[in-house]
């Protein structure tokens, strides 16, 4: 191993450290006291629940667990977005759970929650999972309920999905196992089932202080909204539970009777581990960012016996096609090439930039595995389209759009790993969130942004000079250079993948080495949604 490899390692484990860290640190979610409070309760916390449910040592992947990171601190902060998400399995079967954080503001709705919920149920309706909601929320955060009542991807959207998930067959049980508010009492009960756990969980839509105020009638809690009353007067409820372990048994027994799902038939063989060594991942990726690497290299240690099929292997060298096996689902790779590449006729191409013949591969290659029903990976560490009178000549716009359009258009699954660089339009183009992938994860190395912090702190530099100079101020070169550094830390803070994670721009930040649990986890779930309409490209048909 040479000099670099080892700084590469150092530094990439360090990150992974630091995620392992930041991970351990949201897990807590409202803290150790407000937990310890929630068990004296007699109840469970969310992420207990949830594996309690989910079957003993089996796989699952967690979406969302940085959403809300370092956001709303002015409201005390909302870890995990106030509610846990995984896609496991229950009794076998493949599901989508959703369990509210009661440590967290009594698991009251932020902004990020209500885009966390409906991350989960749109992953539900793509790939016809069962989705099963652990329920323990105190309603809208009130403080902010005008950015989380009235709009189209708002609250109110997760009942309008419950009724729309309904007419498409697909499952959905939920447990009340805490508070059940005013328009969150809709959510159990326009599920298939609906569970309640006796003395700790109640569902009105007022509460016993609110009906008081409202019509002068004093009831207590229980009585107005508990396990009782709607398993044995009201009918609300399906099954009384009564305690929240008792309620997850139930859930699992009803999963357990559900029948087999009409498959899409994505080609499946025995699994095979990379023949290379996967923790060389860690020494292959560079420390620098701008520094070149051989992303085949990466392709060798993350696919089944290391085995990988190029597609137009010589041609358009900065995208690399072809096809492999992960964990023995057939997929089709498309991924930015980082090292210097020479052409037939002698030109260099910059590893991570995309030029028109790379574009155009790339689109055939994407047409090639709709029609042959393979999903789709896109490993990204992309800084953009080529730039320049050549590119610009040869039609890089109309090359570029094609492959946006084929991504666009895509009918099978498609997966999306941020390694690297994810600039630009070639975020785009490289099958970003704004395309619809399944699931889009980011390694700690990655960093997504319009450019790199370095060229947008130049840019925005000139900006800030000319506003200040323009007042008159003078610029000593000390300044420029205090300017610069404000202005990259600011910048640099925007294109962590942590920022982006927050935001629920991605699925989660994950160690390299849980790249192909998560990459086959999720071609297993997309198994469940057959292709239901041809791939056309329309008017960019190739």
């Amino acid at each position: 191993m040479d000099i670099n490899f080892n700084k590469n390692e150092d530094h990439n484990k360090l990150l992974v450290s630091d995620l392992k860290k930041r991970f351990a640190h949201v897990k807590l979610g409202g803290g150790q006291k407000r937990i310890d409070k929630h068990k004296a309760k007699g109840k469970m916390t969310a992420r207990e629940r949830v594996d309690y449910l989910l079957d003993a040592k089996s796989k699952s992947i967690e979406i969302g667990a940085f959403a809300g990171d370092g956001m709303y601190a002015e409201h005390g902060g909302c870890p995990s977005g106030g509610v846990v998400v995984k896609i496991g399995y229950v009794k076998g079967r493949q599901c989508i759970v959703v369990a509210n954080d009661a440590t967290v503001k009594a698991g009251a709705w932020f902004p990020i929650t209500g885009k966390k919920n409906l991350r989960a149920q749109e992953i539900s309706i793509e790939n016809r999972l069962p989705i099963i909601y652990l329920v323990d929320s105190a309603g809208v955060y009130l403080p902010m309920q005008d950015e989380i009542f009235p709009d189209k991807e708002h609250f109110g959207r997760i009942f309008r999905n419950n009724a729309v998930m309904s007419s498409m067959g697909i499952t959905q049980i939920s447990a009340v196992m805490g508070s059940c508010v005013a328009g969150g009492a809709y959510l159990p009960i326009m599920s298939d089932e609906a569970l309640i756990v006796d003395k700790t969980a109640s569902i009105f839509l007022a509460g016993s202080y609110l009906v008081k105020a409202a019509i002068g009638e004093s009831i207590d809690n229980e009585t107005l909204g508990g396990a009782t009353t709607h398993c044995e007067i009201s009918g609300v409820t399906d099954y009384k539970a009564k305690d929240d372990k008792d309620a997850l048994d139930k859930i699992k027994f009803i999963v357990d009777k559900i029948g087999d799902y009409d498959k899409a038939g994505f080609s499946k063989t025995d699994s095979f581990k990379p023949k290379e060594n996967e923790d060389d991942i860690f020494g292959i990726l560079p420390k620098e960012r701008n520094a070149q690497y051989d992303m085949l290299d990466i392709i060798s240690r993350l696919v089944d016996k290391s085995e990988f099929e190029q597609y137009k292997e010589g041609y358009g060298q900065t995208i690399l096609t072809g096809y492999a096996r992960i964990d023995g689902w057939a997929v089709g790779i498309v991924a930015n090439q980082r090292k210097l590449v020479k052409t037939k006729n002698g030109e260099m191409q910059f590893g991570g930039v995309i030029y028109n013949d790379s574009a155009d591969k790339a689109t055939r290659f994407i047409a090639n595995c709709n029609q042959k029903k393979i999903p789709l990976v896109f490993l990204q560490d992309v800084t953009g389209f080529m730039v320049g009178s050549k590119s610009e000549h040869g039609g890089i716009i109309k090359d570029g759009a094609k492959m946006v359009n084929a991504v666009s258009n895509s009918v099978v699954p498609k997966f999306t790993i941020i390694i690297g660089n994810s600039y630009g339009a070639g975020n785009y183009a490289m099958c970003g969130k704004a395309y619809d992938p399944r699931l889009i994860v980011a390694w700690p190395s990655a960093e997504l942004a319009v450019m790199s912090g370095n060229s947008a702190a130049k840019v925005l530099l000139q900006i800030e000079k000319a506003s200040l100079e323009k007042k008159g101020e003078k610029i000593t070169p000390e300044k420029e250079a205090e300017l610069f550094n404000k202005i990259k830390d600011r910048y640099d803070n925007q294109v962590s993948p942590y920022y982006a994670a927050s935001r629920i721009w991605t699925d989660a930040v994950i160690n390299p080495l849980e790249t192909r649990t998560w990459i086959s986890m999720g071609i297993e779930a997309a198994n469940h949604a057959p292709i239901e309409k041809p791939f056309n490209m329309g008017v960019l048909q190739v």
